[in-house]
């Protein structure tokens, strides 16, 4: 069955973030890095810009998903004594920042990675909003899940929670998305 046969309808935003409440629920302790799938990882600013950390983790690729001179003013340059690819997406977190853009770009990004044997590291300032939200459309528009079931298999390591406006273009994406596309 394709997710564009009717009667198929994603969640709402208001049962997504009902359902992110219970997950919350049974949290996970903070970290500052978690891996969430194979090879990728999310974390927060601190991981970021410790290079050791990178290193140790044999991370070969950085997806910014805070990137901009007013926000985590990282770059190629700053990744620059490791041997890490750099992408970085200029995102703001609040809802009515327009995310969808960046979904392709960043996926195309991470499954090159992946299928090259890199590690991947996705972050921005908490690791929770928008590099939670990336990685959910990576594991929607590569690995064909669901939106529930990338929500589950990302919450099963690390306690994720885009916004609702993120949600909403997420649950937009779960419409239109052949399953399994190709990256």
């Amino acid at each position: 069955m394709s997710l564009k046969d009717p009667p198929y309808e994603p969640p709402s935003v208001s049962e997504l973030q009902d359902f992110l409440k219970i997950l919350w629920t049974d949290r996970k302790p903070v970290e500052s890095i978690n891996q969430v799938w194979p090879n990728l990882y999310i974390g927060d600013e601190s991981v970021a810009r410790d290079l050791a950390t990178l290193s140790s983790l044999g991370v070969t690729h950085v997806l910014n998903a805070a990137a901009g001179r007013h926000r985590i003013n990282t770059g190629q340059r700053f990744y620059s004594s490791l041997d890490v690819e750099y992408h970085g997406v200029e995102a703001a977190d609040h809802p009515e920042f327009h995310l969808q853009p960046f979904f392709v770009p960043a996926t195309q990004f991470i499954d090159k990675a992946l299928r090259s044997k890199g590690k991947v590291f996705v972050h921005c300032a908490m690791g929770v909003s928008r590099s939670g939200a990336l990685v959910l459309a990576y594991l929607m528009i590569c690995q064909g899940l669901s939106l529930t079931e990338a929500i589950v298999a990302v919450r099963l390591n690390r306690d994720i929670g885009p916004n609702s406006g993120f949600l909403e273009q997420l649950r937009q994406l779960e419409l239109v998305i052949e399953v399994p596309a190709h990256c």
